[in-house]
């Protein structure tokens, strides 16, 4: 197995971080310490708690429990995104867009927990 950076999951939810970054950069001045910063945040915690998850391989439950939290994280930012849209920050194409990336980010994270031995370092 590689670094981190050969999971599809990460690249997915990195990719998925910096584009509601720069979208998000858009948003007015007083949702800064609001939905700006919240959506950016667990937006960029779905990476970061898999990167503990990747490091955390030798532990199958400690594996899966960190990849919960990654999926939790993301479900966050989609939830965000709703809010994004209702208040007119972003465009009905770029929900869709950002929420169809979240799905597959979600699909991906649910099949790592659902197959964790796929992804476990062997001890010997």
């Amino acid at each position: 197995m590689g670094t981190i950076k050969d999971l599809l999951a990460y690249q997915k939810g990195f990719k998925l971080s910096m584009e509601i970054f720069q979208i998000s950069k858009r948003f007015p001045s007083e949702e800064k310490y609001s939905l700006t910063d919240q959506i950016r945040r667990c937006s960029r915690s779905v990476c970061a708690n898999l990167a503990e998850a990747y490091r955390k391989r030798k532990y199958p439950n400690h594996f899966v429990s960190k990849l919960s939290d990654a999926d939790t994280e993301n479900g966050e930012t989609q939830t965000w995104l709703e809010f994004a849209l209702a208040c007119n920050y972003i465009s009905t194409d770029e929900f869709s867009m950002l929420n169809n990336q979240a799905e597959e980010v979600a699909k991906l994270l649910v099949y790592m927990m659902n197959n964790p031995e796929k992804f476990l370092i062997k001890l010997s």
